[in-house]
This record gives structure tokens, sequence and C-alpha cells, in this order.
């Protein structure tokens, strides 16, 4: 079983990362995985704090001599701006530390502060949007790259786009060779495949920042070369799709997920909605007349493009803060204000395709099995001559 866990603080030292079941001999570059953390900082609508940090991934467990051993991975990427809180927000507590804390008593509405605070008992939000910053989305994206390597060996690609911002929207689907060529660019505006689309959306990010406020969109991933038969009907909880959207809805400010056209189908009638199914006999294989479904049929992949949307709300620090109440006093006060972005759907985009590549790379694994990347691609092999065949 593929599993995943992140530790560390916004302001903290570092954020850790943990990855378990990636078997041995999966090729592992360092260069790749920086690669992905850069992309997760680019983009028009970005804050300040990406002016602070170079996100590097440090291994320290798991590969050696760029491959994996079978061993749990660890990897620690370091906060540079932890020298500016080692004072408020020390380990271990000292005479004269209660003077220099950064408490946050006025709750920002739409974030974790208010709700995180009651429960855990705090009357500073502090210590919640700590942890509930998306600054925990780094440690994600550098296990969801090792999950791409893996996918690698096996022909399928990860990667995404910007469909939206605000009420600027890609007027037509996206190729994957347009995908591509758009994670290979130095230059991050908004990750749109379309210039015009990109400049509205551009428009829309410039009034946010003019008025104070922030904005919200939507990212598309898609997930190139899946093979027909990952996940699986028999249980609710073996159902890809519903492992894909968890998956997605889990990232902060994420409140929406969409599988193929789910929203589009919602309103039309079926006969304009299932995919036809045709066979090409040449090729061997069965084909679609469309992909509406985003390569998901009853739980499975069904050998097209995977396609899942993400619905991204405004970020919840607004510049022109919004009414809340003070935690000490109880009275009315404007919500506290932490350096932010204004728009992160790009990064958003860039963070969903690891959560996407995990959630694959898992269900490979539960079907084909291997501790050696030999094995599993043996196994593999096997299955898409079975496919083949049928």
């Amino acid at each position: 079983m593929l599993r995943f866990e992140t530790a560390g603080e916004s302001h903290g030292e570092c954020l850790v990362a943990t990855l378990t079941g990636l078997p041995a001999q999966v090729p592992v570059s360092v260069e790749a995985i920086d690669r992905e953390l850069w992309r997760r900082q680019q983009g028009f609508g970005r804050g300040g704090r990406m002016k602070i940090e170079t996100d590097r991934a440090h291994i320290v467990s798991g590969v050696r001599h760029s491959r994996t051993i079978g061993s749990p991975i660890a990897v620690l990427i370091e906060n540079k701006d932890w020298k500016n809180w080692t004072e408020a927000l020390p380990v271990e507590d000292a005479e004269g530390a209660e003077d220099k804390r950064k408490p946050v008593t006025r709750p920002r509405p739409g974030h974790a502060d208010l709700a995180g605070a009651i429960k855990y008992n705090f009357q500073d939000a502090r210590y919640i949007l700590e942890r509930a910053s998306a600054r925990e989305t780094t440690a994600r994206v550098a296990v969801g790259a090792l999950a791409k390597a893996f996918l690698k060996e096996l022909g399928i690609g990860v990667l995404s786009h910007v469909i939206q911002i605000g009420e600027a929207r890609l007027g037509r689907t996206a190729n994957w060779e347009e995908l591509v060529e758009l994670s290979q660019r130095d230059e991050v505006l908004l990750n749109c495949v379309d210039p015009e689309a990109e400049q509205r959306m551009k428009a829309v990010i410039d009034q946010a920042y003019r008025t104070g406020d922030t904005v919200g969109g939507v990212f598309e991933v898609v997930a190139h070369g899946v093979p027909p038969g990952l996940g699986s009907h028999i249980a609710w909880d073996t159902r890809l799709d519903g492992r894909l959207a968890q998956a997605i809805v889990s990232m902060q400010a994420v409140k929406g997920v969409e599988v193929g056209l789910a929203a589009e189908g919602s309103a039309a009638f079926g006969s304009k909605v299932q995919d036809t199914i045709h066979y090409d006999r040449e090729g061997r294989a069965f084909t679609r007349g469309a992909n509406r479904a985003g390569g998901l049929e009853g739980g499975m992949t069904n050998g097209q493009d995977v396609l899942v949307r993400g619905l991204l709300k405004p970020i919840s620090t607004l510049r022109r803060p919004l009414e809340s109440v003070d935690l000490a006093t109880r009275e009315p006060a404007l919500a506290a204000y932490e350096r932010s972005d204004v728009a992160v759907v790009p990064a958003a985009g860039v963070i969903g395709e690891a959560m996407v590549a995990l959630v694959l790379a898992s269900a490979a694994l539960e079907k084909f099995g291997g501790d050696s990347l030999a094995e599993t691609k043996r196994n593999y092999a096997g299955y898409l001559e079975q496919v083949k065949n049928f």
C-alpha cells in the first residue's frame, strides 16, 4: 500500500514528507522534484512569501544512487522564513517568550482559524493557521513528484492547466501535447493553454489586486496513458473516482471537484452525455466517441485520459479584511491579515497533479504489486497483453 504523510508548519523550521510503499529501483531525480516545487511557486497573483522561499527537496532516506530502495522515503524542505519566526514559535518555552508571540485573535472568515481554535481550545489561532496553511502542500508536491516518477515507468503522465479564474474561462479543451509544452515553460503566467484567455484571467486578478480582494477559479488535472481497470466497482471505498475526489478536496481552499464534464452532463439528456463505444480492429482496442466521463466509469479507469477538476474558492486572507470577532474581547473586529496571495489557481493545479499521481500510483500498485520496479513492470506488461487479447 502506498501511503504518505506530511508534517510541519507554515513558519516552522522545515516541512517533512514521508512516502512508504514505492517499489525498489524507481529512478529518482532531485532536480525533477525541485522542478515540481518551482512550478508550485509560480503564477501571477502569488504573494510575498514566494519571494522569500526557494524550495528544494532534501531526501534523507529511501533513495540511494538515484533509485528507490524499497524503504520509506523521507524528504525535508527548508522554510527560509523560519529565521523571522524563531522567537515567535520556539519548540521549547522560555522566560520572556510570551512577549515575542505573534497571536492571531481575529479569525478570518473562510479559514480554519475559528473552527480550529474552538476544537483545540486555543484562545490564539496562530497554531491552527500554521498547520492549516497551504504551505503544507509543498511537501505533497515533493512526494507527488516521486509518484510521478513511478507512473512514468508505466508510461503514465500527469499534468494540469487552468481553465477558469473568476468569470474568465477557457473556451475549449486542451490536448496532451499542449499540456506537455505548458509544463516545460520557464516562465509561468497563469498556466493556461490559450494566450487570449490567459490575458482575460490576468485582468480579473488585476482587478482583485486593485480592490484588496482575492479570486478563485478552476484547474484541470489530466492523467494520460492510464490503462483500463484501475480501481474497482465492488465497494464504495475502492471506487477510484471517489478516491480522486477526496484527494482533490483535501487541498486547502478546494470546495468542489468535477470528474470529466460532470456539471455539463448534469444539465443534458443521457443520449448527449454517454461516451459511445467502438472497436478498432486494426489496433485491437476499444475506443470512445468522446471523453465526457473523464476516463472513469463505475469507479474504474476505462483507458481514456483521466480528467479531474478542482474548484478553488478565493483565498480567505484579504488585504481588505472582512468582519470578524476578537477572541479575547468577543467584540466586533476586522479579521487578521497574514501575508497572502491574491490568486493561486496555477499552483493549485500543480498540487492537484501530485494528489492525482499519488492516488493513481497507489491504485497501480494495488493491481500490479511488485517489490521491485522490474517485477511491477512484468506484471503490468502481462496485464496489457491480457487487455489487448480481450
